[in-house]
């Protein structure tokens, strides 16, 4: 039998070994492609070298991004089960990719939320690409040890952490923008705490509406469409503000040519414009979906699980528009320092902003979608079960608070992590629950305690009396005295049983909903992120300028 559980075990091993083998190929052949292909498109200008090494740190970034930030957006989907794990990772790879190329924009800014002086640099060209190169290649490995704890981190602060350091090591501290640097690290706080307390208000509304109603079914019928709608509102208000702001003008050209309107042509989306469109799409969802709940009506039982498939399909919707936002936003975390030094190579200057050659947006939408594939999974799966249980209404309403959060912070000008966001909107879902089962839990604890503890009293006082009327007995005999023992050793033992079982219960009430040591390590990976991938860039920039300078 052990000989056959340790065969099983070797064959296990020797899968995983192979698989993950597979994927460092795959990972490898995609960065030696990316690199062959710089090579060819720029033979003949001065520094391609750094352009097609820096390309093979832009696509390493991009994976990198798919493999952590990604999940953010489909974990929650797959933890509730609303996705599988395969259905999850296509719907991403299709509107990551897809929201960098449509809406990924053509021009994207060099210094990432302007934390440095871009005129630190002088004309130093070759300064500013070893800084930009550096920055990349330690945002990249400082996501890639995250992703290996499993600890989802945001990638927009990894990058920012890379270009401050670099940039100090190169102009020195004088070049930060300190007042930026720390509206960014307030959102370490503001993020978090926004998302969770957004995510919890939607799932105690849920709870209170329909889940605690006698009649559900009648509840649902009411309110989910309205719960789809307001979602159906923020998410088109979100996508319209942080999706295709890059599109914005040629949208409203379009449709000044082609479907007659007279819109007057803006460089970008007001929230006006925005919540207009997501109020008229919403007003449709809204039929729509009390029109589906009704037709479900003869399937539909007066339980939890009957109401949480209602939720199935709008999540499925939210994890492919979340997708798609963070692909027209967050693909320049990869190619944003990569269009710099392309820039700085091809013209020999530095500038604020810098054209998206379609190439190099290729490099980023297919990395992050390469990146997903192959190690998307390990953070998927522990946005999705590892902080707290899931199911669809609790992952319904962390979509939301990605929305919302987003939206406000964006008019506030209050600076936030999508990352931060959807994990703090996991923490509040499970700190809502622990909250609001805690009247219930309390009680029932208490009324089992006092069974318990009357039980141990009775026991412990039969025990002691038979004890005292053995001791008082004058002539004892050897059977005597062995039942003295017995009955010492089993009031040792009960008195032992009962503390340790109100340990144990104690333990068990801290950890129940969310677990405590996914919180600690989360947060310190948090609080790291940019002083670790500055330190990291520094260091990686004196090692670029010793081997070239």
């Amino acid at each position: 039998m052990e000989i056959k559980t340790i065969h099983q075990l070797e064959k296990q091993a020797y899968k995983k070994s192979h698989a993950e083998l597979a994927r460092i190929g795959f990972a490898l052949f995609f960065l030696v492609l990316v690199l062959g292909f710089s090579f060819a498109t720029s033979g003949g200008v001065p520094n391609n070298l750094f352009l097609a090494v820096a390309t093979v740190f832009g696509a390493y970034m991009a994976m990198n991004i798919g493999a952590n930030d990604v999940a953010n957006n489909v974990g929650p989907a797959v933890g509730s089960k609303a996705l599988t794990m395969g259905g999850a990772i296509v719907i991403a790879m299709i509107f990551e990719a897809g929201g960098a190329f449509i809406a990924g924009g053509d021009v994207v800014s060099t210094i990432k939320k302007g934390i440095i002086d871009i005129n630190g640099f002088g004309q130093d060209a070759d300064s500013f690409i070893w800084a930009m190169m550096a920055a990349l290649l330690a945002a990249a490995l400082w996501l890639n040890m995250a992703t290996f704890a499993r600890a989802p981190v945001s990638t927009t602060h990894s990058i920012v952490g890379g270009v401050m350091g670099a940039g100090i090591a190169a102009a020195g501290f004088t070049i930060v923008d300190w007042g930026t640097m720390g509206a960014i690290a307030s959102s370490w706080v503001i993020s978090p705490l926004i998302g969770g307390l957004i995510a919890a208000v939607f799932l105690f509304a849920i709870k209170k509406t329909i889940i605690f109603r006698d009649d559900k079914v009648t509840a649902s019928i009411k309110w989910v469409p309205i719960y789809v709608s307001i979602m159906a509102w923020a998410f088109v208000t979100y996508l319209v503000l942080k999706g295709l702001k890059q599109i914005w003008p040629q949208l409203l050209a379009f449709g000044n040519e082609w479907l007659f309107f007279n819109f007057e042509i803006t460089s970008k989306p007001s929230f006006i414009n925005a919540a207009a469109m997501g109020l008229l799409v919403a007003v449709i969802v809204f039929f729509l979906v009390k029109k589906a709940v009704k037709n479900r009506l003869p399937t539909l039982k007066n339980d939890r699980d009957s109401i949480n498939v209602l939720f199935t399909i709008p999540l499925i919707f939210a994890a492919a528009l979340l997708s798609f936002a963070h692909g027209a936003n967050d693909v320049a975390n990869a190619i944003g320092p990569l269009a710099a030094i392309h820039d700085a190579v091809m013209t020999g200057g530095i500038s604020a902003k810098a054209g998206i050659p379609v190439w190099v947006m290729a490099v980023g939408a297919f990395g992050i979608a390469l990146g997903l594939a192959l190690y998307g999974p390990r953070l998927i799966r522990t946005v999705g079960g590892e902080i707290t249980e899931l199911d669809q209404m609790r992952a319904f309403s962390i979509a939301m608070a990605a929305a919302i959060t987003v939206i406000i912070a964006s008019q506030l000008g209050l600076p936030v992590s999508t990352t931060h966001v959807a994990i703090g909107g996991v923490f509040g879902v499970g700190f809502l629950r622990e909250w609001m089962d805690e009247a219930v839990r309390l009680e029932e604890e208490i009324r089992q305690d006092k069974l318990e503890i009357k039980d141990e009293k009775r026991l412990l006082s039969a025990l002691r009396s038979e004890l005292n009327t053995l001791q008082v007995k004058k002539t004892k005999t050897v059977d005597d005295y062995q039942r003295i023992t017995e009955l010492y050793r089993a009031i040792d033992e009960e008195k032992a049983a009962l503390k340790k079982a109100k340990k144990t219960l104690k333990k068990e009430k801290k950890i129940l909903y969310v677990k405590r040591d996914m919180i600690k390590k989360i947060i310190t990976a948090w609080l790291i992120t940019v002083p670790a991938a500055a330190v990291l860039s520094a260091c990686l920039f004196y090692m670029i300028k010793g081997i070239v300078g």
